[in-house]
């Protein structure tokens, strides 16, 4: 079964919306982003958070130190920046939390070197990430870890996003109206994915 990530949630009414929908994971923006939320504020959303969703983090190229005040919050930290190898395996000996490595896919190559990370999922996107636009999915070959599918993904291209096989699906612009998440947006895209 794939799972659904509804990222960006920054209010009490999208964690509401995300309760009912019930996705597997949620996404926490703490890097700067029209979308970010602040420490305090995603204590409080966590809390209200049914247990059964796991929070992701979503950090760019974050000081470690500021990744751990926030492990009681999250359940998985996701890096979008450009950190390393040494910057990865640093954070993995600190925190016993699954790592999301994000990568923006403009050849096939992007995705091979990614897969030598040592991290537990990568997170394919549009080389602009947060730009609600999708990649060329026809670079998707073969992926030996599992991946969470990003960029652009909406109610149109969802069923077909899910004939790639990605552990999950991730999205964040597509469940929205105006700039902020739309109930029924997520509960029809996760219907969707559910329905499949």
């Amino acid at each position: 079964m794939i799972k659904v990530k509804i990222c960006g949630l920054s209010r009490v009414e999208d964690v509401l919306a995300a309760n009912e929908a019930m996705p597997e994971y949620i996404g926490f923006v703490f890097a700067k982003s029209t979308r970010q939320v602040s420490a305090p504020t995603a204590k409080m959303l966590k809390e209200i958070l049914d247990p059964g969703i796991k929070a992701v983090g979503v950090f760019v190229d974050e000081a470690i130190e500021n990744i751990l005040e926030l492990k009681d919050v999250i359940d998985v930290v996701q890096l979008h920046g450009n950190e390393d190898k040494q910057y990865i395996k640093k954070l993995k000996s600190k925190i016993e939390k699954p790592i999301i490595k994000a990568i923006g896919v403009t050849c096939c190559e992007d995705i091979k070197k990614a897969e030598k990370l040592p991290v537990d999922y990568l997170l394919l996107d549009n080389a602009r990430g947060g730009s609600g636009e999708k990649f060329d999915w026809s670079l998707i070959d073969r992926v030996k870890k599992p991946f969470f599918l990003a960029g652009g993904l909406d109610l149109e291209n969802v069923t077909e996003a899910l004939k790639l096989k990605p552990y999950a699906v991730d999205v964040s612009s597509g469940v929205e109206t105006d700039g902020l998440k739309d109930k029924e947006k997520i509960l029809r895209f996760v219907r969707s994915v559910k329905d499949e």
